[in-house]
């Protein structure tokens, strides 16, 4: 990568056409070929840029650019529009290259996987007397996130007209849980429950946040609706309650 702090001006032409005049600015030259213009302001967002496929020419500044103290030019021509991004430089303040390596790539804590793994260790969130019996519980259209068992349920003789507990526990788990959750963890427990094996399996949707539209569906469908406290989950309490 190489940084160029430098006095210069900059035009775009293409779809459409677009000019900063002249001002001090860092010139980034990245090793897939993008070249990002940045101001002291508008935090991480360039003031203009060319994105790859795209090569960088140096070139000699014309006769009238030159008088007007123009040192160099580099052209950014885009390899498949054509669009073209012409930096003049007026005055070099700084100029370095860097080999950075081969980024490992953004690393997000919280995501879906390690929800589903903090639920996996920590069953109770969803009820008392839950056990796991695996995460990514396969059925015929994909994996279940959290399959959970009551090992009491088996024991539990119902009385008449009443409903007997679910021997078993469908999870989904979403970072934020919409509709198309709500129908995805139907389609799961449709199959789940012609297994006599595991039937009756009972439902939970468990998120961090939900769409209203979500959790009344699911409620119409028999399915729960559990709120996740990922920091709570992590150990730090953020005093958010945990179950809706």
């Amino acid at each position: 990568m190489r940084l160029v702090i430098a006095r210069c001006s900059v035009d775009y032409t293409g779809r459409l056409n677009a000019h900063l005049p002249l001002a001090t600015r860092l010139l980034v030259h990245k090793g897939d070929g993008s070249l990002l213009v940045h101001s002291d302001g508008g935090s991480y967002k360039p003031l203009n840029w060319m994105s790859p496929p795209c090569s960088l020419a140096v070139e000699e500044p014309d006769e009238d650019a030159a008088s007007a103290g123009v040192i160099e030019q580099w052209r950014v021509t885009h390899a498949k529009t054509g669009d073209a991004l012409l930096v003049r430089l007026y005055e070099v303040i700084h100029d370095s290259s860097h080999e950075l390596g081969v980024d490992p790539g953004l690393q997000k804590d919280g995501v879906e996987a390690d929800l589903q793994r903090l639920l996996a260790e920590q069953v109770g969130v969803i009820g008392e007397h839950l056990t796991l019996v695996r995460r990514e519980f396969p059925t015929a259209i994909g994996p279940v996130d959290l399959m959970l068992r009551d090992p009491d349920a088996a024991t539990v003789v119902a009385l008449e007209g009443e409903t007997p507990r679910a021997l078993h526990v469908a999870v989904e788990v979403k970072r934020r849980a919409g509709i198309d959750a709500v129908e995805q963890l139907t389609r799961y427990l449709d199959l789940l429950n012609r297994d006599s094996h595991l039937r009756p399996v009972r439902g939970v949707l468990a998120a961090q946040a939900f769409a209203p539209q979500a959790r009344t569906l699911a409620t119409d469908r028999g399915i729960d609706c559990v709120v996740l406290d990922y920091e709570a989950m992590k150990g730090i309490d953020s005093g958010l309650p945990t179950l809706f």
